[in-house]
């Protein structure tokens, strides 16, 4: 019986580390993440800006594609990021379901995943405070639509748009004198 529970609290603390270590794993994503969207903004604004500058539109196109390279790279980095929350999500299951007594498993379990999917119905009080962490069935749709999310494709979006237009403007000559 001694036995069952040592191995059974090795069990749960191995769960809780490998929990935390994708947190911090999913965590240094951000910063990541970040770095890359500081890139494509500053890469984009310079072109805008010497194109206009210095009467070269073909640097709108620069900036138009290294936008639309650095809204891709974004996008695919959020997904990579996005496979770790299933493992943490299974982490939490498993911690609330290993629990007995329905006043213990309040606390029993990290809820930093399963907590994405309960607080809008939460903040809107369209259900009580009170939730249980629930296993993933399927595949999750926001999955496919990360390049669309507003955090990841702004302000690569804007960059793509405004190298487009001025693009075009430059090509029709609507912005004086310009050269390719």
């Amino acid at each position: 019986m001694e036995e069952a529970a040592a191995v059974r609290s090795f069990n749960e603390e191995a769960l809780l580390k490998e929990y935390y270590e994708i947190l911090k794993i999913v965590g240094e994503f951000d910063g990541r993440l970040m770095t890359v969207k500081g890139w494509g903004v500053t890469l984009s604004l310079a072109a805008l800006a010497w194109g206009l500058q210095h009467g070269h539109y073909g640097l709108f196109l620069v900036a138009a594609l290294s936008g639309l390279g650095f809204w891709l790279i974004e996008g695919a980095m959020k997904r990579h990021q996005m496979r770790y929350y299933l493992r943490m999500r299974e982490i939490e299951v498993l911690q609330y379901q290993r629990v007995p007594g329905e006043d213990a498993k309040a606390f029993s379990s990290p809820r930093i995943d399963s907590s994405w999917s309960y607080a809008g119905v939460l903040y809107k009080k369209e259900q009580k405070a009170e939730y249980r962490p629930q296993a993933i069935r399927g595949p999750r749709e926001s999955y496919r639509f990360a390049w669309f999310f507003p955090h990841v494709f702004l302000p690569h979006l804007v960059s793509v748009l405004a190298g487009l237009v001025l693009l075009y403007f430059g090509i029709h000559g609507s912005l004086g004198k310009m050269t390719w």
